[in-house]
This record gives C-alpha cells, structure tokens and sequence, in this order.
C-alpha cells in the first residue's frame, strides 16, 4: 500500500476515527461526499483546510479498506 502520510489515528481525536492530517475531518466523509455527486472542488471547498492530496489518499484508504470486506451480493 502506498504510504499515507494525511492520515492519523489518534485514539483521543475523534473517538479514533481516521482523520485527515491533524484536523478533526472524519475521512470518511471524503468518500461519502464523492459518493454523494459532490466534486473534489466541492470537498475542498467545504473544507478549506484540506488540500486535493488529502482527497486523493483519503480515497486510497477508503479502497483499501474495503478491498477485504467485499459483500456478497444477492443474485
């Protein structure tokens, strides 16, 4: 996996949710505005503080994350 150096883990910021390089933005609403419609210029507007890298490894780690906890699908 490439390195993601945007992403702490810090189990008294935000009840340990991975976070975006010392901010209090949950990564996980990255991907969910993404998934939304939102654009990447739509999450950094949002967010002024992000830059697009931490969009970009935010979805790293989202795919990661889920790339071993593929779902069965009902047929």
């Amino acid at each position: 996996m490439e390195k993601l150096d945007r992403i702490t883990i810090d189990p008294k910021v935000c009840l340990g949710q991975p976070t975006l390089h010392g901010t209090r933005i949950i990564v996980s609403v990255v991907p969910k505005m993404l998934a939304a419609g939102k654009s990447i210029q739509d999450v950094l507007a949002a967010y002024l503080e992000l830059e697009t890298e931490d969009v970009q490894q935010a979805m790293r780690y989202a795919a990661w994350v889920v790339s071993d906890q593929i779902p069965a699908l009902s047929a």
